[in-house]
């Protein structure tokens, strides 16, 4: 008997090749990747609920890491032909293409995110999970730049943290958060924070 729900050995060898890279991945930039375990399906449902549906506008998602909130997006709805995935790291990207040959799957640097998504395009959510936190300034800086100009004017950045208090960066970068949302079930504990244009 095949149980709809169960587990198989693809997923369990999924789940583990993944943490794997990631943790190889955090341990060479500790920094820039942020985390030590792939975002839960919890966090990733959560994240991909604030995205619209209702548009035929772009959603990019950056810091996709193994593609966690990318399956949630593709879960939830989103047309592959609607999604633009963004991550930096080259073993990261490797892995994403292998999960999602079908997408379009850009490796990259978020400050430079208008090299790979036109002006001329329409971007209606921007979704990240970059560690903001712990980047310098000024590639903080640099990224909420670019994420502004490429959001549409009613756009939505949706971007989470594991600061549960505070404001978030991207506030004072010509950002302002509308709602904020705690996922408890994620290890670590992660706040979503749902941004606009100021």
């Amino acid at each position: 008997m095949v149980w709809p729900n169960a587990i198989t050995w693809f997923d369990v060898h999924l789940r583990l090749s993944s943490t794997l890279v990631l943790w190889r991945e955090f341990l060479r930039h500790p920094a820039r990747v942020g985390a030590v375990l792939p975002s839960s399906s919890w966090l990733a449902q959560a994240i991909a609920a604030t995205v619209p549906l209702d548009s035929q506008a772009l959603i990019v998602e950056i810091g996709a890491g193994t593609g966690a909130v990318t399956q949630a997006l593709l879960a939830r709805g989103i047309a592959p032909s609607r999604l633009i995935v963004v991550e930096r790291s080259s073993k990261l990207c490797k892995l994403l293409r292998r999960r999602f040959p079908y997408l379009t799957v850009v490796q990259g640097d978020a400050s430079e995110l208008i090299r790979w998504v036109g002006p001329q395009d329409a971007v209606c959510a921007i979704v990240s999970s970059l560690p903001l936190r712990s980047l310098p300034d000024a590639m903080v800086t640099a990224i909420a730049a670019q994420m502004h100009e490429l959001l549409d004017t009613d756009g939505m950045l949706v971007q989470f943290t594991y600061g549960w208090v505070g404001a978030s960066p991207l506030q004072t970068l010509g950002f302002e958060r509308y709602k904020a949302s705690w996922e408890w079930r994620n290890i670590p504990p992660a706040r979503i924070d749902v941004l606009c244009k100021a």
